[in-house]
């Protein structure tokens, strides 16, 4: 072989070694890179509102498909049976009480437009955008009304939605009658069907950001009222007062049904295309979702409005600390990672933000949380550890242990078994005083933890 014969022979070697070696490398590299995370959350959505958790009558098809490749949780709970409270204990990983009893029920637009989550409290946006990730909230905030209370200063790139808790679905104006469509700090108005545009926000995203990874928490304001699906009329407008009639236009208030019904597939819609994003984008395989509700729903409203949603065999209904109030849907899903199935392991909003962290990387010493990481359940099938949960709002407490829940509403002890009394049915306070005692007591040094937490915010 002739000399240039035999420089060629060598190049084109050393050629198929080195791209060897990166192909190797960026395969190594892509397995390293922590995952998408798309965190949607709906608002009011009953415990019995989908087709995978056994409603008969509403079609969810694409968050049935979710919930095939998901793992299910049965036993779920919402760390608030109201708006505000839950969102502050899911992106914080804390109890809501440890930032101050405004955050045990939904803020107000009239008394608590001037306050919002405090500073100090750390987000899991804060945290995945410290480990490199693009950050974004579409939706319901509802953590506070104006800058500087907003997802911008709370780790979020950028935001589209509403601040208030509630607005109407197609003019978004809030019940106090002021426009509430916002871009980052700034209201920017724009004309659709809010579902149809957090899809159109969360899909633009995602591709934006589809070679780095993402953070994409999307509260709905869905089913949240007023209760208008896609096709109901508009209802509110800017300057007018709409606290006495914030329910939107129901013909038949004795059945809210079609509105919420029409509603939920619109939900499911949204969720459809995000799916269907991740698909044609072809980042399905490295991204995680999570899908689950602020609280449970509304079984009847005041005095005329009933049938509006459904929380199954369950107890209550949101702002309630019955089951009905706090036991909500929720799928994980992690395509090769976690195994599609049904898990009975008793979950709470504060597990998500521990879970997160780990699935990014994100070692547990740099953030405070109350919740437990939920990753065990898929990597290793072991059960999560023992522990007592707590619900507190005004002067309704509850106290979960095992299988046993304990209620405390207006200085009376109900003690239920919900393995067998899922329904909350059987009071069983007098045959256990014991364990009522137990209880108890645990929720009073709960409470003191709380409260002493919470003593720095209200300096």
């Amino acid at each position: 072989m002739e000399a240039p014969d035999l420089m060629r022979s060598v190049l084109f070697a050393l050629f198929i070694a080195v791209s060897c070696l990166l192909i190797r490398f960026s395969a190594a590299e892509a397995a390293q890179q922590p995952p998408n995370i798309v965190l949607i959350m709906a608002d009011d959505l009953g415990y019995g509102d989908l087709a995978c958790y056994g409603n008969k009558q509403v079609k969810t098809p694409h968050i049935d498909r979710l919930a095939a490749s998901a793992l299910k949780f049965t036993d779920f709970h919402s760390a608030g049976a109201m708006c505000t409270p839950t969102r502050a204990a899911m992106l914080t990983g804390q109890y809501q009480q440890r930032f101050g009893r405004q955050f045990e029920s939904a803020l107000s637009g009239k008394s608590n437009h001037d306050i919002g989550l405090p500073h100090q409290a750390v987000t899991m946006a804060e945290l995945l955008k410290q480990q490199g990730y693009a950050t974004a909230c579409f939706g319901k905030w509802h953590l506070g009304y104006q800058p500087p209370w907003l997802p911008t200063n709370q780790g979020f790139d950028l935001f589209r939605g509403l601040t208030s808790g509630d607005g109407d679905h197609h003019t978004h104006v809030d019940r106090s009658g002021n426009e509430d469509w916002w871009h980052n700090n700034e209201i920017s108005m724009e004309k659709g069907y809010t579902a149809d545009l957090l899809s159109k926000y969360s899909v633009a995203f995602m591709e934006a950001n589809r070679t780095r990874p993402f953070f994409l928490y999307v509260p709905h304001l869905a089913i949240h009222f007023p209760w208008q699906g896609p096709q109901d009329p508009p209802h509110r407008k800017a300057g007018q007062d709409y606290h006495a009639g914030k329910w939107g236009i129901i013909p038949d208030p004795g059945n809210v049904s079609p509105h919420t019904t029409a509603m939920i597939e619109s939900l499911d819609q949204s969720v459809g295309k995000i799916l269907s994003a991740l698909k044609r984008l072809d980042l399905e395989q490295n991204t995680l979702v999570i899908f689950t509700s602020d609280n449970g729903g509304y079984l009847t409203y005041g005095k005329n409005f009933q049938n509006i949603s459904s929380n199954g065999p369950l107890r209550g209904q949101k702002a309630t600390l019955y089951e009905g109030g706090h036991r909500v849907p929720c799928l994980i899903s992690w395509p090769g990672v976690i195994t599609a199935g049904v898990t009975d392991q008793t979950a709470h909003s504060v597990d998500l933000l521990p879970t997160l962290a780990q699935a990014a990387g994100i070692s547990a010493t740099n953030f405070q949380t109350d919740g437990l990481d939920l990753a065990p359940l898929w990597q290793t099938g072991r059960p999560l550890a023992d522990r007592d949960l707590f619900w507190r709002m005004g002067n309704n407490r509850a106290v979960r242990r095992g299988q046993w829940k304990l209620c405390l509403k207006n200085n009376r002890s109900e003690l239920y078994h919900l393995e067998t009394d899922l329904g909350e049915q059987q009071n069983r306070a007098a045959e256990h005083p014991e364990i009522v005692k137990s209880m108890s007591q645990a929720l009073k040094e709960w409470e003191a933890d709380v409260d002493t937490s919470a003593k720095q915010f209200s300096k």
